[in-house]
């Protein structure tokens, strides 16, 4: 199954290279920028992707998902209240603050709105303690999460991302992230959407001032250093035929706030405006049934692992027709979600995108004289 993820992969990269090639990029004034639709998992349009940053309070994001999976593993609950560390209170006294006070225990909620709305780092420090008991272990699960989540060029130092040479990402991976928050925990990335939130009697309003300015906008994270400049990971959901479709925009080191919104309001309106995501097959759709050899069954149905979803510019899709490539003759035995072959989705000629064909069903051995039959049918062919 990795395989097959990884041959996926692949095709999302070719259509990716298709894409660019049939429709320029916006201009966005940012040291590095990318555009995913996380419907289908293509990268519509980047630049310098894999350039390694400082993701400032970007990198809340992870602490928060890593918080996240404690919740969902009733390691820590919502109304837990926690203890208030003087490291916490402490935290870098001219940075971004949710006033959290050592006197005051506060709940794990509270802290999750301090840290995504209010960008507290002294919430980021708090929730870290809450979680492992103290700062660096917090860390340690942040880089873990990394590793498994295929984040290969980022490393966390801290939970809050204030100035450190070892806290850097991309904007690929970045979006990465952005991605599995939404798909894994969409219970609370809707805490990203709100506008405001008060503690301590002191109110202070999202950062994301997209969510002001565009209604489906629903996060997600900014975030700025001197070294970093301004950033911003924005998330935006709009009609796409019968259902709905969401774009996510890393831009990452803008010259300021105001710079850092337009540029990533431009981004997702020129993915949105410019670009269809369609469904071309669901998971377990049979595309073909080719005879096979040697087995139990004289034919096989065959498909896709995974519903399949590509984006391509307005106007493509009905011109894409698909050209089947099979790895003839199939022999019995076939497991279940083997490579079967390749399926080619091609444009006035051009492949756009090529798929992995799997077999849909195990088809076991035949008998010793079915398989001889077959053998002396195969011998003359």
């Amino acid at each position: 199954m990795k395989k097959l993820i990884a041959a996926l992969a692949t095709s999302v990269m070719l259509m990716t290279s298709a894409v660019a090639q049939t429709l320029p990029a916006p201009t966005i004034a940012a040291k590095s920028w990318l555009l995913l639709d996380a419907t289908s998992g293509q990268i519509i349009a980047s630049q310098d992707p894999n350039l390694r940053i400082e993701p400032a309070s970007l990198t809340k994001v992870m602490t928060a998902y890593v918080v996240f999976g404690a919740l969902r593993d009733k390691k820590v609950d919502l109304k837990q209240m926690v203890n208030v560390s003087t490291k916490a209170w402490k935290v870098d006294t001219s940075s971004s603050k949710m006033f959290i006070d050592p006197a005051t225990p506060v709940s794990i909620n509270d802290l999750l709105y301090g840290l995504m709305v209010q960008s507290g780092n002294d919430a980021a420090v708090a929730l870290a303690e809450a979680v492992a008991g103290d700062e660096s272990a917090f860390v340690v699960m942040m880089n873990k999460e990394a590793q498994r989540l295929g984040l290969t060029s980022t490393h966390f130092a801290n939970p809050h991302g204030l100035p450190s040479p070892e806290n850097y990402s991309t904007a690929q991976d970045l979006s990465v992230l952005a991605k599995r928050v939404i798909l894994d925990f969409p219970e609370f990335y809707k805490i990203d959407s709100v506008k405001s939130f008060t503690y301590n009697k002191i109110t202070q309003p999202n950062r994301n001032r997209l969510l002001w300015l565009d209604p489906t906008v629903d996060g997600m994270k900014t975030g700025h250093t001197e070294a970093a400049g301004y950033c911003m990971i924005a998330s935006a959901h709009r009609p796409n035929g019968a259902g709905e479709r969401r774009l996510i925009s890393v831009v990452l080191g803008t010259s300021s706030d105001q710079v850092r919104t337009q540029e990533s309001q431009k981004l997702l309106n020129w993915g949105f405006q410019n670009f269809d995501t369609v469904k071309l097959y669901s998971k377990g759709q049979a595309i073909a049934t080719p005879e096979i050899w040697k087995g139990s069954k004289s034919n096989v149905k065959i498909g896709f692992a995974q519903d399949v979803m590509v984006t391509v510019p307005k106007g493509v899709a009905g011109k894409m027709k698909p050209a089947l490539e099979r790895k003839d003759p199939l022999v019995a035995p076939l497991a279940e979600n083997s490579r079967v072959g390749t399926l080619k989705m091609v444009v006035d000629g051009k492949p756009m995108l090529e798929l992995p064909v799997v077999s849909l069903e195990t088809v076991e051995q035949a008998s010793i004289f079915g398989r001889a039959w077959d053998s002396i049918r195969l011998w003359l062919k």
